[in-house]
């Protein structure tokens, strides 16, 4: 399967766990012949304004056919943080 399809199928898995979409992919790397690590950035809490966001990053594991195996989160911060 397509790394793209491995990536869309497993973040929209977790979508449907977690009740909010991926903002974005962070990083995709394969992890072993069988699986791929999938990082994305989910926002957690909208604010006004905006850069007041909570968002977090999750690390998902899919299998070769982008089934979601398992996730987590890996940590939470302000949008308008800045990390150094």
């Amino acid at each position: 399967m397509p790394l793209r399809e491995v990536v869309l199928r497993s973040a929209g898995e977790l979508a449907d766990l977690i009740g909010q979409r991926p903002e974005g992919v962070v990083a995709v790397e394969r992890d072993g012949d069988r699986t791929w690590k999938v990082q994305v950035e989910v926002v957690e809490s909208h604010r006004i304004p905006e850069t007041t966001d909570v968002l977090a990053v999750y690390e998902l594991v899919a299998g070769s056919n982008g089934e979601l195996l398992s996730y987590r989160r890996l940590t939470r911060y302000v949008r308008g943080h800045i990390e150094e």
